[in-house]
């Protein structure tokens, strides 16, 4: 599939969970080299039922490590969200980073929103745009949620932010993740949807048009007729360009 996105968008990373810990750096350094030292933020979204202070501490500890001063952008609340002064801060923003937490509040309070726009829009014009477990499966066109109890390997399928045509995000995939690809390929609304399972602190990464494995884990491609695992550094066939 060819890409629509202008040749300065920025990076793009789908992470496979337990982020802002070692192990990260790789494709971290992608994202903060892209930042240039601008204004750079975290959205907690994900994290709007347990602590997202915790994850606003920790993201801002991390990325210090790393050069990068990180600011939050509020983004709990739809208000938050409808805020035109969230918006032109996120229209100025050169980094977001969408931490982990609950997969359906992230497209339930950006989708269709100023500041969604905004970060959109930034990211197109050369900004890096990363999300982790929850923060990842939001980028793509629907998000795996359970389908009915705690601990239910059967997940069913939400419209998210269509980042990613055609795909849906699996996190955690060497730890608990891979126990939902029965049921999120039986549930699939197409035929051609592409699950793309990404290991802990692993990613993969767009950048100059084209998908790369990075981190200590494997990124996984997975179809109803194949399974293609990729390495650290390796080139990612079969994920869908990035498109708006």
């Amino acid at each position: 599939m060819a890409s629509n996105i202008p040749s300065r968008a920025g990076p793009l990373a789908l992470v496979g969970g337990d982020e802002l810990n070692p192990g990260n750096e790789p494709q971290d350094e992608v994202l903060v080299a892209a930042a240039k030292g601008g204004p750079a933020f975290v959205l907690a979204t994900a994290a709007g039922r347990q602590r997202p202070d915790l994850a606003v501490r920790n993201a801002r500890a991390w990325f210090k490590r790393l050069g990068l001063d990180v600011d939050e952008l509020p983004a709990i609340r739809r208000s938050d969200v409808t805020s035109p002064k969230n918006a032109e801060f996120a229209r100025a923003g050169r980094f977001f980073y969408l931490v982990g937490g609950d997969p359906g509040l992230v497209p339930k309070t950006l989708a269709d929103t100023p500041v969604w726009d905004a970060i959109v829009k930034a990211w197109r014009e050369g900004a890096a745009l990363a999300g982790s477990s929850a923060g990842a499966m939001a980028l793509g066109e629907w998000t795996l949620i359970r389908d009915r109890r705690p601990g239910d390997a059967k997940r069913r399928y939400r419209s998210a932010l269509s980042i990613v045509p055609g795909n849906a995000v699996i996190p955690h995939f060497d730890r608990f993740g891979e126990r939902w690809v029965d049921g999120a390929l039986a549930a699939a609304p197409r035929d051609d949807v592409v699950l793309v399972a990404v290991d802990e602190r692993s990613a993969a990464v767009w950048r100059n048009g084209v998908w790369q494995a990075f981190g200590p884990g494997r990124v996984t491609i997975i179809t109803r007729s194949d399974r293609r695992r990729f390495a650290s550094g390796e080139r990612i066939e079969g994920i869908p360009q990035p498109a708006i």
